[in-house]
């Protein structure tokens, strides 16, 4: 049996959960002084900080599973996962001021390197995180030093790159320096959707549509913007993961493909008009060549949806822990049911296919075979 492999698996560490409990504005830990039974909040969406609800009822609890490896390494067990790529959840370092991002990035890199090193063999990797405040040239020192840790995979990005979003001119000594160096990229939301979008009573109900709606159309925005940009023309052996099978570009990529082909005007970088958008291939193309999509989809639907964008061989499961725990003090976690029984559900009697999804096609891509136990 082909072993379990989860590429979409967070954790704050020690440091970060430090950094952001010295902060008093979004992102930051709160801890009331009054209660001390009363669990940390994480506040990190901007929707999260309303002013008009109290400060120990923002955001989400967050308990050891969110920092803990020995709870990662726990929830692995429980649920049969044998290896794990972990990555710094969102917002990452983008908040953080120029001065002090690339050593901060530098102590959580190493932390992450030595959690990994001190788990069992073929148990843990991680994706890095890139100190994206800083100048461009701190940013490739970044990377190059990235690339000597034996158990890095790649590294996590946001939407926002520099500030400008990930079609940013001014990115292209950085996609250059990842392509240079054959690092995958793993792009995930965080931002969202402008709270208006989803009206007055978005808060009657949560998160849910920041997270059902709002990160999914976020990474599909990003990823357009690349494309149309001609980031995947420039940088033709760039290979990046979308986070939660790519939003809804499994479902949007013909609409975006005949948008292209019916637009009359496109412009440069200059403003200049050209002849068209000149990125070398249609964006079915660049699915098929640069792009990998997490299972993060929770529905069988969806799992044949990203198959049908990317392949089979291009299809990743993933569990989005911490996030999404049991509510009723259940042990098992019905987000990991659901993105496990959605893949299994796709496939019916493809044994080959499903494995693949849930291991196999990681092993390859992240260079996995021979240390991952079966």
């Amino acid at each position: 049996m082909v072993p379990l492999v989860d590429v979409h698996t967070h954790i704050y560490p020690p440091s970060y959960i430090s950094l952001l409990s010295t902060r008093s504005k979004t992102p930051y830990i709160y801890q009331s002084t009054s209660s001390s039974s009363s669990p940390p909040r994480l506040i990190i969406l901007p929707s999260d900080d309303d002013s008009s609800v109290p400060p120990s009822s923002r955001g989400r609890p967050i308990d050891e599973s969110y920092s803990s490896i020995t709870n990662k390494l726990s929830f692995m067990r429980q649920h049969s996962i044998s290896t794990s790529v972990i990555s710094l959840a969102n917002p990452w370092l983008d908040f953080l001021p120029p001065s002090i991002a690339v050593s901060t990035a530098t102590t959580i890199n190493d932390e992450m390197e030595s959690i990994c090193l001190q788990s069992a063999p073929g148990t843990l990797y991680f994706f890095g995180t890139l100190p994206l405040s800083a100048p461009v040239a701190d940013i490739i020192s970044a990377i190059t030093h990235l690339a000597t840790l034996p158990h890095l995979k790649g590294l996590i990005l946001g939407t926002t790159g520099l500030g400008a979003g990930l079609d940013d001119p001014n990115l292209d000594p950085v996609w250059q320096a990842v392509e240079k160096a054959s690092l995958l990229l793993f792009i995930h939301p965080h931002y969202g959707l402008p709270a208006e979008v989803f009206g007055p009573r978005a808060q009657d109900s949560g998160h849910v549509l920041p997270l059902s709606l709002g990160f999914p159309l976020e990474t599909t925005i990003a990823f357009t913007r690349m494309y149309l940009s001609g980031v995947f023309a420039r940088y033709p052996s760039l290979k990046i993961i979308l986070a939660h099978a790519g939003g809804t570009i499994p479902f949007l990529a013909g609409r975006i493909e005949s948008c292209v082909l019916h637009e009359r005007v496109f412009r440069d970088e200059q403003g200049r008009v050209v002849e068209g958008k000149g990125d070398g291939g249609s964006v079915w193309d660049i699915l098929r060549k640069n792009v990998w999509l997490d299972g993060v989809v929770y529905s069988s639907v969806g799992v044949m949806a990203a198959v049908e964008a990317v392949g089979k061989e291009r299809v990743l499961f993933g569990t989005d822990h911490p996030f999404f725990p049991p509510l009723g003090g259940e042990e098992e976690w019905a987000s990991v049911k659901m993105n496990i029984e959605a893949v299994k559900g796709a496939f019916g009697n493809d044994v080959k296919a499903m494995e693949g999804i849930l291991g196999r096609n990681a092993i390859e891509l992240l260079g996995l075979e021979g240390r991952t136990e079966v």
